[in-house]
């Protein structure tokens, strides 16, 4: 068996697995608001579906893959007209550092964080990156809706990404009703936004707007839920576990063996300065 519970291990055993090279798999999701028809949890339930139905298909790999316990709260300030518990984006960063620190000093030295919200994407990309600069080994981050493989035609297919990931609408709703369809509401309105959000839909490519108010003005929800279906949920989720699959695994084999310490030792070794 390759895939283990952190929470379920003796710290020996923990010990052991992290100097022999295991692989921490921490996922982290928020609880938010999702409309009149989804539940506060859809963050990080989606998250655990996609790590632990990726983590099953690792279970005969030969590395070890420990799952650390879900962090289920995030950054959602812009969810709190409605309903949210919130992180502020500092207390988050510690948060982050903590747990990325606490894992290093138990001996990990290569830990993945995947993400399950979009309030913490940037966050959780900056942390591996402020880990790296005093931690040993390798950390790496990740969103779950932006990793995908290649499994069918008919699956690729289905891919929307001006809906994906969205908020509360097609993409989230067709996964909820894949792997938690008890939770998904019947009654799924939706009243179309004029204008649509600023943050939802730039008006230039690659320039990320913020407008005051606006979440509370569409309704906190991006898109229509109504056209999505427990079929294309099913697609979009398997989508989603092989491209993290895959991600995983290129991580593996990129980290196996530590690269070797080279530290330049003259200015002109270092090369131009930027």
């Amino acid at each position: 068996m390759t895939v283990r519970q952190l929470a379920s291990l003796t710290r020996g055993a923990v010990r052991t697995l992290a100097t022999d090279g295991a692989v921490a798999v921490l996922p982290i999701g928020a609880v938010e608001q999702h409309g009149d028809h989804l539940p506060l949890g859809t963050d990080f339930l989606l998250v655990e579906a996609v790590c632990d139905r990726a983590l099953q298909q690792l279970e005969d790999d030969r590395t070890t893959w420990v799952r650390v316990p879900t962090m289920t709260f995030g950054h959602s300030p812009h969810h709190l007209f409605a309903a949210a518990v919130s992180l502020q984006a500092g207390t988050l960063t510690d948060v982050l550092a903590d747990v990325l620190d606490s894992l290093a000093q138990t001996g990990f030295r290569r830990i993945v964080i995947v993400n399950g919200h979009g309030g913490n994407d940037e966050l959780v990309r900056l942390a591996v990156k402020a880990h790296s600069l005093h931690a040993e080994g390798t950390a790496a981050a990740c969103s779950y809706w932006t990793l995908t493989a290649q499994t069918t035609a008919e699956a690729a297919a289905t891919e929307r990404p001006d809906r994906t990931p969205g908020h509360a609408g097609w993409f989230e709703t067709s996964l909820m009703l894949a792997v938690h369809p008890e939770l998904v509401a019947d009654d799924r309105p939706f009243t179309p936004s004029d204008p649509p959000p600023l943050f939802n839909r730039s008006p230039a490519p690659g320039l990320t707007v913020e407008r005051h108010g606006e979440w509370p003005r569409v309704g906190g929800t991006t898109d229509d839920a109504r056209e999505a279906s427990a079929e294309t949920g099913r697609l979009l989720l398997g989508r989603r576990v092989a491209g993290l699959v895959a991600a995983l695994q290129s991580l593996d084999r990129a980290t196996a063996t530590p690269p070797a310490a080279s530290v330049p030792s003259t200015d002109r070794e270092r090369g131009p300065q930027a």
